[in-house]
Protein backbone atom coordinates (compact mmCIF):
# COMPACT_ATOMS: atom_id res chain seq x y z
CA UNK A 1 0.00 0.00 0.00
CA UNK A 2 0.84 3.38 -0.71
CA UNK A 3 2.37 5.27 2.19
CA UNK A 4 0.49 8.21 1.45
CA UNK A 5 -2.53 5.70 1.64
CA UNK A 6 -1.64 4.65 4.56
CA UNK A 7 -1.63 7.94 6.59
CA UNK A 8 -4.52 9.25 4.83
CA UNK A 9 -6.46 6.15 6.21
CA UNK A 10 -5.18 6.32 9.50
CA UNK A 11 -6.33 10.09 9.94
CA UNK A 12 -9.63 9.44 8.75
CA UNK A 13 -10.08 5.94 10.75
CA UNK A 14 -8.39 7.42 14.58
CA UNK A 15 -11.59 9.70 14.99
CA UNK A 16 -14.14 7.38 14.21
CA UNK A 17 -12.99 4.47 16.22
CA UNK A 18 -12.59 6.89 19.14
CA UNK A 19 -16.22 7.92 18.32
CA UNK A 20 -17.08 3.53 17.87
CA UNK A 21 -15.61 2.89 20.90
CA UNK A 22 -17.32 5.76 23.16
CA UNK A 23 -20.79 5.08 21.63
CA UNK A 24 -20.33 1.65 21.93
CA UNK A 25 -19.93 1.28 25.59
CA UNK A 26 -22.15 3.71 26.24
CA UNK A 27 -25.47 2.98 24.17
CA UNK A 28 -25.29 -0.52 23.30
CA UNK A 29 -22.90 -2.48 26.39
CA UNK A 30 -25.03 -0.04 28.47
CA UNK A 31 -21.45 0.00 30.73
CA UNK A 32 -20.06 3.83 30.66
CA UNK A 33 -16.21 3.82 31.05
CA UNK A 34 -14.98 5.08 33.61
CA UNK A 35 -12.93 9.01 33.06
CA UNK A 36 -9.96 7.68 33.31
CA UNK A 37 -10.61 5.23 30.48
CA UNK A 38 -12.34 8.19 28.78
CA UNK A 39 -9.78 10.15 29.05
CA UNK A 40 -7.18 7.41 27.43
CA UNK A 41 -9.04 6.64 24.42
CA UNK A 42 -9.61 10.59 23.60
CA UNK A 43 -6.28 11.28 24.29
CA UNK A 44 -4.83 8.50 21.93
CA UNK A 45 -7.12 8.70 19.26
CA UNK A 46 -6.30 11.81 18.33
CA UNK A 47 -2.33 11.47 19.27
CA UNK A 48 -2.40 8.75 16.29
CA UNK A 49 -4.60 11.16 14.21
CA UNK A 50 -2.01 13.68 14.26
CA UNK A 51 1.30 11.66 14.37
CA UNK A 52 -0.68 9.86 10.73
CA UNK A 53 -1.26 13.77 9.67
CA UNK A 54 2.39 15.00 10.17
CA UNK A 55 3.55 11.73 8.56
CA UNK A 56 1.35 12.55 5.46
CA UNK A 57 3.03 16.15 5.39
CA UNK A 58 6.47 14.80 5.43
CA UNK A 59 5.55 12.87 2.90
CA UNK A 60 4.36 15.21 0.59
CA UNK A 61 7.31 17.04 1.34
CA UNK A 62 9.87 14.84 0.67
CA UNK A 63 7.96 13.66 -2.40
CA UNK A 64 7.24 17.52 -3.90
CA UNK A 65 3.32 15.71 -3.97
CA UNK A 66 0.74 18.78 -3.64
CA UNK A 67 -2.14 16.66 -4.07
CA UNK A 68 -3.24 12.95 -2.85
CA UNK A 69 -6.92 11.56 -3.57
CA UNK A 70 -8.13 8.87 -1.12
CA UNK A 71 -10.75 6.69 -2.91
CA UNK A 72 -12.75 4.59 -0.94
CA UNK A 73 -15.69 3.54 -3.26
CA UNK A 74 -19.13 4.33 -4.07
CA UNK A 75 -22.14 4.78 -1.81
CA UNK A 76 -24.00 5.16 -4.32
CA UNK A 77 -23.92 4.54 -8.40
CA UNK A 78 -26.74 4.82 -10.19
CA UNK A 79 -27.09 4.28 -13.82
CA UNK A 80 -29.89 6.63 -15.49
CA UNK A 81 -30.74 5.36 -18.89
CA UNK A 82 -30.20 8.74 -20.35
CA UNK A 83 -26.42 8.25 -21.32
CA UNK A 84 -24.98 9.86 -17.62
CA UNK A 85 -24.67 8.15 -14.12
CA UNK A 86 -24.83 9.70 -10.80
CA UNK A 87 -22.11 8.95 -8.31
CA UNK A 88 -21.75 9.31 -5.02
CA UNK A 89 -18.10 8.44 -3.75
CA UNK A 90 -16.18 8.02 -0.71
CA UNK A 91 -13.27 10.26 -1.35
CA UNK A 92 -10.78 12.14 0.75
CA UNK A 93 -8.41 14.86 -0.26
CA UNK A 94 -5.14 15.98 0.90
CA UNK A 95 -3.44 19.10 -0.20
CA UNK A 96 -2.21 22.25 1.10
CA UNK A 97 -5.27 22.94 2.43
CA UNK A 98 -6.59 19.97 3.98
CA UNK A 99 -3.07 18.97 5.52
CA UNK A 100 -2.91 22.32 7.59
CA UNK A 101 -6.97 22.35 8.55
CA UNK A 102 -6.26 18.71 10.04
CA UNK A 103 -3.17 19.50 11.88
CA UNK A 104 -4.60 22.40 13.00
CA UNK A 105 -7.73 19.95 14.20
CA UNK A 106 -5.88 17.86 16.13
CA UNK A 107 -3.66 20.44 18.07
CA UNK A 108 -6.74 21.88 19.25
CA UNK A 109 -8.76 19.35 19.85
CA UNK A 110 -6.08 17.69 21.78
CA UNK A 111 -5.49 20.63 23.73
CA UNK A 112 -9.22 21.40 24.62
CA UNK A 113 -9.89 17.73 25.91
CA UNK A 114 -7.00 17.67 27.73
CA UNK A 115 -8.11 20.73 29.66
CA UNK A 116 -11.86 19.44 29.58
CA UNK A 117 -10.95 15.79 30.98
CA UNK A 118 -9.94 17.76 34.30
CA UNK A 119 -12.82 20.65 33.84
CA UNK A 120 -15.72 18.11 33.51
CA UNK A 121 -14.05 16.17 36.26
CA UNK A 122 -17.34 14.65 38.12
CA UNK A 123 -19.65 16.23 36.05
CA UNK A 124 -22.84 14.05 35.56
CA UNK A 125 -22.56 14.33 31.63
CA UNK A 126 -18.66 13.48 31.80
CA UNK A 127 -19.14 10.43 29.36
CA UNK A 128 -21.51 12.15 26.93
CA UNK A 129 -19.64 15.43 26.66
CA UNK A 130 -16.57 13.31 25.60
CA UNK A 131 -19.03 11.25 22.83
CA UNK A 132 -20.30 14.52 21.40
CA UNK A 133 -16.61 15.96 21.16
CA UNK A 134 -15.41 12.65 19.27
CA UNK A 135 -18.25 13.20 17.06
CA UNK A 136 -17.25 16.54 16.32
CA UNK A 137 -13.49 15.38 16.02
CA UNK A 138 -14.69 12.62 13.34
CA UNK A 139 -16.82 15.57 11.62
CA UNK A 140 -14.58 17.78 11.22
CA UNK A 141 -11.45 15.50 9.92
CA UNK A 142 -14.04 14.02 7.84
CA UNK A 143 -15.17 17.53 6.33
CA UNK A 144 -11.60 18.71 5.88
CA UNK A 145 -10.27 15.86 4.11
CA UNK A 146 -13.63 15.45 2.15
CA UNK A 147 -13.08 15.08 -1.75
CA UNK A 148 -16.20 15.31 -2.97
CA UNK A 149 -19.55 17.57 -1.72
CA UNK A 150 -21.57 14.86 -0.30
CA UNK A 151 -18.41 13.73 1.68
CA UNK A 152 -18.15 16.89 3.18
CA UNK A 153 -21.76 17.49 3.28
CA UNK A 154 -21.41 14.02 5.89
CA UNK A 155 -19.12 15.88 8.30
CA UNK A 156 -20.88 19.13 7.82
CA UNK A 157 -23.26 17.32 9.35
CA UNK A 158 -21.82 15.57 11.98
CA UNK A 159 -20.07 19.08 13.12
CA UNK A 160 -23.58 20.97 13.20
CA UNK A 161 -25.31 17.80 15.45
CA UNK A 162 -22.30 17.82 17.81
CA UNK A 163 -22.35 21.71 18.14
CA UNK A 164 -26.37 22.03 18.65
CA UNK A 165 -26.55 18.73 21.39
CA UNK A 166 -23.01 20.22 23.24
CA UNK A 167 -25.38 24.05 23.25
CA UNK A 168 -27.87 22.08 25.21
CA UNK A 169 -25.54 20.27 27.38
CA UNK A 170 -27.18 21.55 30.49
CA UNK A 171 -30.66 20.11 29.38
CA UNK A 172 -32.13 20.62 33.10
CA UNK A 173 -32.23 24.53 32.35
CA UNK A 174 -34.72 25.91 30.05
CA UNK A 175 -32.04 28.13 28.53
CA UNK A 176 -29.40 25.79 27.14
CA UNK A 177 -32.40 23.92 25.59
CA UNK A 178 -33.96 27.09 24.29
CA UNK A 179 -30.30 28.54 22.88
CA UNK A 180 -29.33 25.06 21.37
CA UNK A 181 -32.61 24.91 19.36
CA UNK A 182 -31.80 28.25 17.38
CA UNK A 183 -28.65 26.91 16.59
CA UNK A 184 -29.56 24.00 15.08
CA UNK A 185 -32.30 26.01 13.43
CA UNK A 186 -29.80 27.82 11.80
CA UNK A 187 -27.56 25.46 11.00
CA UNK A 188 -30.62 23.45 9.29
CA UNK A 189 -30.75 26.16 7.20
CA UNK A 190 -27.02 26.64 5.86
CA UNK A 191 -27.56 22.57 5.65
CA UNK A 192 -30.38 22.92 3.25
CA UNK A 193 -28.27 25.43 0.89
CA UNK A 194 -25.32 23.01 1.04
CA UNK A 195 -27.51 20.08 -0.20
CA UNK A 196 -29.19 22.30 -2.59
CA UNK A 197 -25.49 22.52 -4.07
CA UNK A 198 -24.74 19.37 -4.22
CA UNK A 199 -28.14 18.59 -6.00
CA UNK A 200 -27.27 21.46 -8.60
CA UNK A 201 -23.60 19.87 -8.70
CA UNK A 202 -24.91 15.86 -9.16
CA UNK A 203 -27.66 17.57 -12.03
CA UNK A 204 -25.10 19.35 -14.27
CA UNK A 205 -22.19 16.44 -13.93
CA UNK A 206 -23.50 13.50 -12.05
CA UNK A 207 -21.12 13.42 -9.63
CA UNK A 208 -19.87 16.24 -7.09
CA UNK A 209 -16.29 15.10 -7.03
CA UNK A 210 -14.05 18.32 -6.46
CA UNK A 211 -11.31 16.68 -9.20
CA UNK A 212 -13.91 16.73 -11.88
CA UNK A 213 -15.45 20.17 -11.55
CA UNK A 214 -12.38 22.21 -9.73
CA UNK A 215 -10.28 20.49 -11.90
CA UNK A 216 -7.05 18.73 -10.77
CA UNK A 217 -4.91 21.38 -10.29
CA UNK A 218 -3.50 21.60 -6.55
CA UNK A 219 -5.20 23.94 -4.36
CA UNK A 220 -5.85 27.07 -4.98
CA UNK A 221 -5.30 26.84 -8.90
CA UNK A 222 -7.95 25.50 -10.72
CA UNK A 223 -11.06 26.16 -12.98
CA UNK A 224 -14.72 25.40 -12.47
CA UNK A 225 -16.24 22.74 -14.98
CA UNK A 226 -19.45 24.52 -14.61
CA UNK A 227 -21.23 25.74 -17.35
CA UNK A 228 -20.88 30.43 -16.59
CA UNK A 229 -25.09 30.88 -16.32
CA UNK A 230 -25.08 27.98 -13.09
CA UNK A 231 -21.70 29.59 -11.45
CA UNK A 232 -23.47 32.39 -9.52
CA UNK A 233 -26.50 30.02 -8.55
CA UNK A 234 -24.41 27.26 -6.85
CA UNK A 235 -21.84 29.98 -5.03
CA UNK A 236 -24.85 31.76 -4.01
CA UNK A 237 -25.98 28.51 -2.45
CA UNK A 238 -21.96 27.92 -0.87
CA UNK A 239 -22.21 31.66 0.32
CA UNK A 240 -25.36 31.15 2.08
CA UNK A 241 -23.97 27.58 3.85
CA UNK A 242 -21.00 29.54 4.73
CA UNK A 243 -22.81 32.42 6.10
CA UNK A 244 -25.24 29.74 8.46
CA UNK A 245 -22.04 27.72 9.61
CA UNK A 246 -19.38 30.58 10.80
CA UNK A 247 -22.62 33.21 11.81
CA UNK A 248 -21.84 35.65 9.23
CA UNK A 249 -24.57 38.31 8.74
CA UNK A 250 -27.47 38.12 9.24
CA UNK A 251 -26.99 34.60 11.30
CA UNK A 252 -24.97 36.34 13.58
CA UNK A 253 -27.56 36.35 16.12
CA UNK A 254 -26.61 32.71 16.91
CA UNK A 255 -23.38 33.02 18.01
CA UNK A 256 -23.23 34.33 21.35
CA UNK A 257 -26.33 32.39 22.12
CA UNK A 258 -23.90 29.06 21.75
CA UNK A 259 -22.17 30.15 24.57
CA UNK A 260 -24.38 28.29 26.92
CA UNK A 261 -22.69 25.21 26.79
CA UNK A 262 -19.61 23.64 28.81
CA UNK A 263 -16.18 26.65 28.21
CA UNK A 264 -14.30 23.84 26.37
CA UNK A 265 -16.92 23.23 23.85
CA UNK A 266 -17.13 26.91 23.55
CA UNK A 267 -12.99 27.15 23.07
CA UNK A 268 -13.19 24.26 20.05
CA UNK A 269 -16.45 25.13 18.39
CA UNK A 270 -16.91 28.53 18.25
CA UNK A 271 -13.65 30.57 19.08
CA UNK A 272 -11.47 27.66 17.06
CA UNK A 273 -12.65 25.38 14.57
CA UNK A 274 -16.25 24.92 14.09
CA UNK A 275 -16.70 28.82 13.46
CA UNK A 276 -14.44 28.80 10.73
CA UNK A 277 -15.97 25.59 8.85
CA UNK A 278 -17.83 28.72 6.59
CA UNK A 279 -14.57 29.91 5.94
CA UNK A 280 -12.64 26.43 5.09
CA UNK A 281 -15.78 25.80 2.68
CA UNK A 282 -14.94 29.30 0.59
CA UNK A 283 -11.33 28.66 0.33
CA UNK A 284 -12.48 24.96 -1.15
CA UNK A 285 -14.58 26.38 -3.77
CA UNK A 286 -12.35 28.86 -4.09
CA UNK A 287 -11.98 27.75 -8.08
CA UNK A 288 -15.31 28.74 -8.49
CA UNK A 289 -15.70 32.02 -6.79
CA UNK A 290 -12.64 33.25 -8.92
CA UNK A 291 -15.12 32.62 -12.04
CA UNK A 292 -17.74 35.58 -10.49
CA UNK A 293 -16.72 38.77 -10.14
CA UNK A 294 -19.82 39.55 -8.69
CA UNK A 295 -19.76 36.38 -5.88
CA UNK A 296 -16.59 37.95 -4.87
CA UNK A 297 -17.83 41.45 -4.19
CA UNK A 298 -20.61 40.06 -2.05
CA UNK A 299 -18.39 38.01 -0.16
CA UNK A 300 -16.09 40.67 0.72
CA UNK A 301 -18.98 43.34 1.24
CA UNK A 302 -20.93 40.59 3.50
CA UNK A 303 -17.26 39.75 5.47
CA UNK A 304 -16.59 43.51 6.28
CA UNK A 305 -20.12 44.02 7.63
CA UNK A 306 -20.00 40.95 9.71
CA UNK A 307 -16.58 42.20 11.02
CA UNK A 308 -18.04 45.77 12.31
CA UNK A 309 -21.07 44.24 13.45
CA UNK A 310 -19.09 42.56 15.44
CA UNK A 311 -16.90 44.58 16.71
CA UNK A 312 -19.67 47.33 17.14
CA UNK A 313 -21.97 44.96 19.02
CA UNK A 314 -18.42 43.36 21.23
CA UNK A 315 -17.87 47.08 22.62
CA UNK A 316 -20.97 46.73 25.02
CA UNK A 317 -20.71 42.88 26.28
CA UNK A 318 -20.78 41.97 30.17
CA UNK A 319 -19.62 38.67 30.16
CA UNK A 320 -16.13 37.56 29.11
CA UNK A 321 -17.39 34.50 26.86
CA UNK A 322 -19.94 36.52 24.49
CA UNK A 323 -17.25 39.28 24.35
CA UNK A 324 -15.00 36.52 23.53
CA UNK A 325 -17.64 35.43 20.55
CA UNK A 326 -17.86 38.88 19.00
CA UNK A 327 -14.19 39.57 18.80
CA UNK A 328 -14.28 35.96 17.10
CA UNK A 329 -16.99 37.01 14.96
CA UNK A 330 -14.76 40.28 13.41
CA UNK A 331 -12.23 38.13 12.98
CA UNK A 332 -13.91 35.42 11.11
CA UNK A 333 -15.21 38.45 8.81
CA UNK A 334 -12.16 39.84 8.07
CA UNK A 335 -10.99 36.17 6.84
CA UNK A 336 -13.76 35.99 4.23
CA UNK A 337 -13.42 39.31 3.31
CA UNK A 338 -9.34 38.06 2.74
CA UNK A 339 -10.84 34.94 0.80
CA UNK A 340 -13.25 37.43 -1.62
CA UNK A 341 -10.27 39.35 -2.50
CA UNK A 342 -8.36 36.60 -3.55
CA UNK A 343 -5.58 36.52 -0.51
CA UNK A 344 -6.48 32.50 0.24
CA UNK A 345 -2.96 31.93 1.45
CA UNK A 346 -3.15 34.65 4.03
CA UNK A 347 -6.92 33.90 5.14
CA UNK A 348 -5.45 30.28 5.59
CA UNK A 349 -3.00 31.55 8.03
CA UNK A 350 -5.29 33.97 9.49
CA UNK A 351 -7.27 30.82 10.47
CA UNK A 352 -4.86 29.12 11.13
CA UNK A 353 -3.73 32.14 14.10
CA UNK A 354 -6.87 33.43 15.11
CA UNK A 355 -8.13 29.74 16.34
CA UNK A 356 -4.95 29.37 18.52
CA UNK A 357 -5.18 32.57 20.11
CA UNK A 358 -9.25 32.42 20.61
CA UNK A 359 -8.48 29.03 21.95
CA UNK A 360 -6.50 30.04 24.50
CA UNK A 361 -8.38 32.86 25.49
CA UNK A 362 -11.72 31.01 25.95
CA UNK A 363 -9.93 27.85 27.76
CA UNK A 364 -8.01 31.12 30.52
CA UNK A 365 -11.65 32.99 30.65
CA UNK A 366 -12.78 31.29 33.93
CA UNK A 367 -9.52 32.02 35.59
CA UNK A 368 -9.15 35.61 34.28
CA UNK A 369 -11.75 36.97 36.12
CA UNK A 370 -10.43 35.41 39.06
CA UNK A 371 -6.91 37.11 38.20
CA UNK A 372 -8.28 40.34 37.79
CA UNK A 373 -10.00 40.84 41.16
CA UNK A 374 -7.12 39.64 42.82
CA UNK A 375 -5.08 42.54 40.60
CA UNK A 376 -7.86 44.87 41.65
CA UNK A 377 -7.78 44.20 45.09
CA UNK A 378 -3.94 44.30 45.08
CA UNK A 379 -4.12 48.26 43.56
CA UNK A 380 -7.13 49.04 45.61
CA UNK A 381 -8.62 51.00 42.74
CA UNK A 382 -10.84 49.17 39.67
CA UNK A 383 -8.36 48.90 36.02
CA UNK A 384 -9.74 51.01 33.11
CA UNK A 385 -11.61 49.24 30.18
CA UNK A 386 -9.56 48.88 27.47
CA UNK A 387 -9.61 51.82 24.90
CA UNK A 388 -12.06 53.62 27.18
CA UNK A 389 -10.30 57.17 26.33
CA UNK A 390 -11.33 56.31 22.65
CA UNK A 391 -14.78 55.36 23.08
CA UNK A 392 -17.26 58.22 22.65
CA UNK A 393 -18.93 59.91 25.92
CA UNK A 394 -22.24 61.44 24.24
CA UNK A 395 -23.21 58.77 21.79
CA UNK A 396 -27.34 59.05 20.91
CA UNK A 397 -28.94 56.31 23.17
CA UNK A 398 -30.45 54.36 20.08
CA UNK A 399 -26.51 53.52 19.17
CA UNK A 400 -26.04 51.65 22.54
CA UNK A 401 -29.62 50.35 22.30
CA UNK A 402 -28.55 48.72 19.01
CA UNK A 403 -25.41 47.47 20.10
CA UNK A 404 -26.94 45.85 23.46
CA UNK A 405 -29.60 44.66 21.33
CA UNK A 406 -26.92 42.86 18.86
CA UNK A 407 -27.93 45.06 16.20
CA UNK A 408 -32.08 42.80 16.66
CA UNK A 409 -30.03 39.84 15.13
CA UNK A 410 -32.31 37.95 17.25
CA UNK A 411 -35.54 39.10 16.38
CA UNK A 412 -34.43 38.78 12.34
CA UNK A 413 -33.49 35.43 13.24
CA UNK A 414 -37.25 34.75 14.55
CA UNK A 415 -39.08 36.58 12.11
CA UNK A 416 -37.24 34.46 9.33
CA UNK A 417 -35.53 31.29 9.88
CA UNK A 418 -36.44 30.12 13.77
CA UNK A 419 -40.19 31.13 13.74
CA UNK A 420 -40.77 29.59 9.88
CA UNK A 421 -38.61 26.35 11.12
CA UNK A 422 -40.72 25.82 14.24
CA UNK A 423 -44.05 26.66 13.34
CA UNK A 424 -43.66 24.31 9.97
CA UNK A 425 -42.27 21.48 12.23
CA UNK A 426 -45.52 21.89 15.33
CA UNK A 427 -47.47 21.55 11.72
CA UNK A 428 -46.20 18.66 11.10
CA UNK A 429 -46.17 17.34 14.66
CA UNK A 430 -50.09 18.25 14.83
CA UNK A 431 -50.44 16.45 11.59
CA UNK A 432 -48.45 13.24 12.96
CA UNK A 433 -50.79 12.90 15.88
CA UNK A 434 -54.12 13.31 14.12
CA UNK A 435 -52.79 10.95 11.49
CA UNK A 436 -52.24 8.31 14.63
CA UNK A 437 -55.34 9.26 15.93
CA UNK A 438 -57.38 8.44 12.79
CA UNK A 439 -54.77 5.11 12.53
CA UNK A 440 -55.69 3.73 16.02
CA UNK A 441 -59.51 4.44 15.78
CA UNK A 442 -61.96 6.04 17.99
CA UNK A 443 -62.22 3.72 20.19
CA UNK A 444 -58.15 3.42 21.32
CA UNK A 445 -56.10 4.93 24.58
CA UNK A 446 -55.06 8.50 24.40
CA UNK A 447 -52.07 8.81 21.94
CA UNK A 448 -48.33 8.51 23.83
CA UNK A 449 -46.98 11.97 21.82
CA UNK A 450 -48.61 15.11 23.17
CA UNK A 451 -51.19 16.99 21.27
CA UNK A 452 -50.11 20.63 21.83
CA UNK A 453 -47.58 22.59 20.82
CA UNK A 454 -47.04 24.95 22.89
CA UNK A 455 -43.53 23.27 24.51
CA UNK A 456 -41.84 23.25 20.78
CA UNK A 457 -42.71 26.74 20.55
CA UNK A 458 -42.10 27.98 23.88
CA UNK A 459 -38.41 26.67 23.11
CA UNK A 460 -38.16 30.62 20.65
Amino acid sequence: MNPSHLFGLVIIAAPLVMLAILGISAVLLKRPLTETAIGRIVQIGIITGFLASLGMLAYMLVTGTRHVPLYLGDWVHVHSGFGSDYHFSIKFLFDRLSIPFVILTFVICGTVGAFANRYMHREPGFGRFFFLYAMFVAGMIITATSGTIETLFTGWELVGLSSALLVAFFHERVMPCRNGLRVWTVYRFADAALLLASVVLHHLHGHGDFDQFLSELPWPAGVTALPPNWILLVGGLLLIAAAGKSALLPFSGWLPRAMEGPTPSSAVFYGALSVHLGAFLLLRMSPLLDQSPLLCVLIVLLGLLTAAFGAFAGRVQTDVKSALSFAALTQVGLIVAEIGVGLRYIALIHIIGHACLRTLQFIRAPSMLYDLRNIENALGQRLAAEHSEAAPTKAPAWVYRLALERGYMDALLDACIAGPFVRFFSACQALETRWTKWLAGPDAGAPSCPTSNAPLEDLL
